[in-house]
């Protein structure tokens, strides 16, 4: 089955500035449930790949994190789809470590838990960070306009994105509309 990665906050559910740090602040972002479950259907197997800083600066703690992906995975389980796997890195940016995306580690990690080549999988992101690392492991960004997408794809527009052919990278509004074309085509 082909890998469909995913970037959580602001494609799966709201972002916010003062961070996901409670179930009662996750908010899915509207129909992207329902579209990860089509992806699945469809015959993807879906993982993702979050930076949760939020961890290392004590706005939240491990168990919230879990409360907040299981809630994720019910959701998703009840629209009829799972999650394989959630990837995340707790560290801050000044750490200098190798999951925090752009970095790789989260790709790498998933690679190997999940026994399956990230390559030429579709990565769905709303930040550059999002498209750097899946460029970085030949993976096919895609980018939504949730969350920060409309800020990443003025960089992209203006040539500051640091990225290879960044034209050839498909913009959708969220990530319904990303399953309406991608599983259409």
């Amino acid at each position: 089955m082909p890998l469909l990665i995913l970037d959580r906050d602001g494609v799966i559910n709201q972002d916010s500035d003062n961070y996901i740090r409670c179930l009662d602040d996750w908010q899915p972002v509207p129909g992207s449930i329902e579209a990860i479950a089509r992806f699945c259907r469809a015959g993807y197997t879906v993982a993702i790949a979050t930076n949760q800083s939020g961890l290392s600066r004590g706005y939240f703690t491990l168990d919230d994190l879990e409360t907040i992906h299981g809630e994720l995975c019910r959701q998703v389980e009840e629209a009829g789809g799972s999650i394989s796997g959630i990837f995340y890195c707790p560290h801050l940016p000044t750490e200098g470590c190798a999951c925090r995306k752009p970095a790789t580690g989260l790709l790498e990690a998933m690679e190997a838990e999940l026994e399956v080549a990230v390559a030429d999988s579709f990565f769905i992101g709303d930040s550059l960070k999002d498209l750097q690392a899946a460029q970085a492991m030949h993976c096919r960004p895609v980018l939504v306009l949730t969350g920060k997408g409309r800020a990443t794809q003025a960089q992209l527009q203006t040539g500051t994105a640091n990225l290879t052919a960044p034209e050839s990278i498909p913009v959708y509004a969220d990530l319904a509309a990303a399953a309406d074309a991608m599983l259409s085509a």
